[in-house]
């Protein structure tokens, strides 16, 4: 399987010398502790957004009682979340994963649950959804669905994240927007407004440009140098162009950087309330939908992210497992129970990757990052999308080159693969792409008279992606 390679440029790795080194296992997987802090510091800066975002999805919309969540509470909420369940992370699972709360998940409990009952208990039913999958994952059941899906899928699954990291950047940047209903078109996205024009773009372009440049030339934190720079650049642009606007941060440097933290949302949630506000079928559903999202998101980008990192066993399997599913199982509870919904592992991760980050020593970097942003928020808003984005065209082409390993030839795997990588970034969701992949390569092999070399797990998850699909439908027959 396609690997990372290490840059020539670095230090060789010596030999393990010293407790840290040995409890991270720093020199036997090839890294030193200059990529390692690399790699925690790319990773931060491109999901350093989700600081800004998360506020934005669940502050702006109201409860069923009108009620809404405090932008700085949620900000003091998501961070918190991020730096703690990061560190965990890299000290118990040892590997290069970070975690913050979970866009999509965070839509679903914004959108779709708070309107129907009291943010509280939306919260609630957010940490019962954690309990239920640290369930899962103490029986051993999470573990083993993991383990059942066979190898060619796994590297689809890498390449489709590959592909869907890289439209992240491309629609974060402003590159690829939405055309407007109102334009009765065909084509669903376009170049920018229609065409690349601005400051913004030029930021975006240059920094793409400067970061396969810097990698050509092998030069060391080639992600990390263009974030920079191209930061550096935008203030500057900022400061003497009239520019409209960014997007959703501008690189304006703050009147005051510190801003002392908020902790008033903590443990404000009501674990059994929501079952006094709606129908118990209708919080099975809700709670299945958060489950299926978060199990196969998590599971796409931990293989993804330890794949491209080299990490995987030679059976194909990511070490520690258990350990690691666990941690983000307990990052959804942690997430409901301060209010700033799930959390869960970011594919933002495979950013530090590419800087060459192999152990849980850059999740310190990271997480003591996001700790720092407690009392820095104003800060966050410097970095724009555009000069954050080209890291993930970056590693999305980096994870891209897996394609390779996929045998093309064997037809019922060929397109499971090929739905897998381009269901993902064509509906915007991991899970998506896993599912059509799951789906397709279940029915394949039945119709070929294959169904007994198909795991029973596979069979039974193909089987919950359909009702997952049909969710909408099985609604509107059922009348909730």
């Amino acid at each position: 399987m396609q690997t990372l390679t290490t840059d020539p440029t670095d230090p060789a790795p010596a030999r393990a010398h010293g407790p840290l080194d040995r409890f991270f296992r720093i020199s036997e997987r090839g890294s030193t502790y200059a990529r390692e802090i690399r790699g925690g510091f790319a990773t931060f800066f491109t999901m350093a957004y989700i600081l800004v975002l998360n506020p934005i999805i669940l502050g702006s919309t109201e409860d069923k009682f009108g009620h809404t969540l405090s932008a700085a509470q949620l900000a003091t909420a998501t961070t918190l979340v991020a730096a703690v369940m990061t560190v965990i992370m890299g000290v118990a699972g040892n590997l290069p994963l970070a975690l913050a709360a979970g866009l999509g998940l965070n839509a679903v409990v914004a959108f779709q649950i708070a309107p129907l009952m009291a943010w509280e208990d939306a919260m609630g039913l957010v940490v019962l959804e954690g309990l239920l999958i640290c369930v899962l994952v103490l029986t051993g059941l999470r573990e083993a669905v993991m383990h059942a899906i066979p190898q060619p899928l796994k590297q689809a699954i890498s390449v489709g994240i590959g592909m869907f990291i890289a439209f992240i950047g491309f629609v974060d940047s402003g590159f690829v927007t939405r055309i407007p209903d109102a334009a009765n078109s065909t084509v669903p996205v376009q170049l920018g407004t229609g065409t690349l024009t601005g400051w913004p773009m030029l930021v975006f372009c240059l920094g793409v440009l400067l970061t396969f440049v810097l990698m050509a030339r092998k030069v060391r934190g080639a992600i990390l140098i263009s974030i920079l720079a191209m930061t550096v650049f935008a203030v500057v642009v900022n400061e003497f162009a009239d520019v409209k606007s960014w997007g959703l941060t501008a690189p304006e440097l703050p009147g005051n950087p510190v801003a002392a933290p908020d902790f008033g949302l903590l443990g404000q949630f009501d674990l059994l309330g929501a079952f006094g506000q709606i129908g118990v079928l209708t919080i099975v559903l809700l709670i299945f939908t958060l489950i299926l999202s978060d199990f196969f998101d998590t599971m796409g980008t931990v293989v993804g992210v330890t794949a491209e990192a080299g990490l995987l066993d030679e059976r194909g399997q990511v070490p520690g497992l258990g350990r690691v599913l666990f941690i983000d199982s307990a990052a959804a509870v942690a997430g409901g129970a301060s209010s700033s919904s799930s959390a869960t592992t970011y594919i933002e991760s495979a950013a530090g990757v590419g800087e060459g980050a192999r152990t849980g020593f850059a999740n310190l970097v990271t997480g003591g990052l996001f700790a720092l942003a407690l009392f820095f928020t104003p800060l966050l808003t410097i970095v724009p999308m555009q000069a954050a984005a080209p890291a993930l065209i970056a590693v999305g082409f980096l994870m891209m080159t897996q394609v390779r390993h996929i045998d093309w030839d064997r037809f019922e795997l060929a397109v499971p693969a090929f739905l897998t990588v381009v269901v993902m970034p064509f509906t915007y969701s991991i899970s998506n792409g896993i599912g059509a992949g799951f789906i397709s390569y279940v029915v394949i092999k039945a119709c070929l008279g294959k169904g007994r070399e198909v795991h029973w797990l596979l069979w039974s998850t193909a089987g919950l992606f359909l009702v997952y699909f049909a969710i909408d439908p099985l609604k509107q027959l059922l009348g909730v």
